[in-house]
């Protein structure tokens, strides 16, 4: 196996409803583009809830570890969830992320390169724009919270969904895209990270 193929992934990017009607969309894609990571695949959608539902689907055991990870984030808060079952907590977080995201159209983006997965979420930046890194999206473009947006029982207004590990990015992919809408092209970065190897097969 080639270092290349080793180190190549792909991630789903969903500039979600907000991103794109707060014309956004330019200035994230730029962001990537400047990392040097590739976007094979690129559409604007209006989400069906059935295709919300499929994005969002979670075993039984992510759904237990995201209502207690939610349990114990209201603890260190000091306050009271609104369901004391991890399951009914976990549902309750995907009504509302359901909601965002077929209230408007998105864009759907594939982004492949060398470690995409990482160098995706370290751009994107945490989920919670309140604690989210200056520098990167959450943490630059918006002032929402988890106090706020639960307070308004809604989704948190954090403007990219992207990949957290290739298996789960394979699993989205197909749901956004047909493998006919990938397209397969090299940039100049992958020459330069790998021109090693290909010097090697001359």
């Amino acid at each position: 196996m080639s270092i290349k193929t080793k180190v190549h992934e792909r991630s789903l990017v969903l500039i979600k409803p907000d991103g794109v009607q707060r014309g956004l969309v330019g200035e994230i894609i730029s962001r990537f583009e400047k990392k040097g990571l590739k976007i094979t695949a690129m559409k604007m959608v209006w989400p069906t809830l059935e295709m919300a539902k499929k994005h969002y689907d979670q075993p039984v055991e992510a759904m237990m570890l995201l209502g207690n990870r939610t349990i114990e984030s209201y603890k260190e808060k000091g306050l009271k969830p609104k369901f004391s079952d991890p399951i009914e907590i976990a549902k309750d977080i995907q009504t509302r992320l359901l909601k965002y995201l077929v209230v408007g159209p998105v864009l759907a983006m594939v982004i492949e390169g060398a470690h995409a997965i990482a160098h995706v979420r370290k751009i994107r930046g945490g989920t919670n724009p309140l604690s989210a890194d200056i520098g990167t999206i959450t943490g630059d473009y918006t002032i929402d919270s988890y106090f706020v947006a639960d307070a308004d029982e809604r989704a948190i207004r954090n403007l990219v969904h992207a990949s957290g590990s290739v298996e789960e990015a394979e699993n989205e992919i197909k749901i956004w895209f047909k493998s006919s809408e990938i397209m397969d092209y090299d940039l100049a970065i992958d020459k330069i990270l790998y021109s090693m190897e290909w010097e090697a097969k001359k």
